[in-house]
């Protein structure tokens, strides 16, 4: 058997090198799919470390992963974000799931495996608010792994079997300063918008109030937020902005569709 580490990228020079480092010795390939969008030192620092550089263009997160999948050319891809690394302690227990092969006609094998995940924003790690343990479906078998491709933003992987948990982490650096926050969230509000258009929701005013105070509720009281002092309130208002975002372009896309 043998493992493909998948990463998605664009523009991440910064942590790219880190990214490939943590999981070197691991797999049989690390495949980079780059956006052909990006400008910096990404592809050339893949490289330098062994990886092999795909291309291609933005449609979805979704349909990147499905892409990269389908050049992955071992049976078992673990996937990792440019500003995630794996653990050794990760790292050896996917060595030992890999040896391991899927029976095509067994329909009640395992074909995923879950991983929980150490979230860091602004160098602090943050405990509460549904960001620990955070777990990602990210080591798959290939050949029974699809995304679904109306899901535009926090994609999860469906799978023909299984599932099991490892007990090794992710650490994720997601964010280090405001500048890239907003910008990721702003990104996440548009594309959540429009995959909520797709799937026929229209926005409608009162939930430009609702829908971000239940998101601050489930995350700063349901899911203990306040246990990360400021960070935590920080984050959780943040969080319910962007959904009031998501929500207000929601509501224009209807808006727009209307006109003569």
């Amino acid at each position: 058997m043998g493992l493909s580490v998948a990463i998605p990228a664009r523009n991440e020079e910064r942590y790219i090198a880190g990214c490939i480092e943590s999981v070197e010795g691991l797999a049989d390939e690390v495949v980079v799919l780059l956006d052909t969008e990006s400008s910096d030192r990404t592809g050339e620092l893949c490289r330098e470390r062994g990886a092999r550089i795909e291309r291609a263009s933005f449609v979805s997160f979704a349909h990147l992963r499905n892409q990269v999948l389908d050049l992955c050319r071992q049976p078992w891809v673990f996937f990792l974000d440019a500003d995630e690394r794996a653990t050794p302690e990760l790292c050896a227990e996917i060595a030992v799931v890999v040896v391991s092969e899927v029976d095509p006609a067994n329909e009640e094998a395992v074909v995923g495996y879950w991983v929980p995940r150490h979230n860091t924003f602004f160098g602090r790690p943050v405990r509460h608010a549904g960001w620990y343990p955070d777990h990602q479906l990210r080591l798959l078998w290939r050949a029974r792994a699809r995304y679904p491709e109306e899901e535009r933003v926090h994609e999860v992987v469906q799978l023909r079997g299984r599932t099991e948990r490892l007990s090794g982490h992710l650490l994720h650096y997601n964010v280090d300063t405001l500048r890239e926050f907003r910008a990721k969230q702003r990104r996440y509000a548009r594309l959540e918008a429009e995959m909520l258009w797709e799937k026929g929701q229209r926005g409608r005013p009162r939930k430009l109030v609702t829908q971000p105070l239940r998101e601050f509720w489930r995350r700063y009281v349901t899911l203990a937020g306040w246990k990360d002092g400021w960070l935590g309130l920080f984050l959780c208002g943040a969080i319910a902005y962007y959904t009031a975002q998501a929500q207000w372009r929601l509501l224009r896309m209807g808006g727009q569709a209307r006109k003569p």
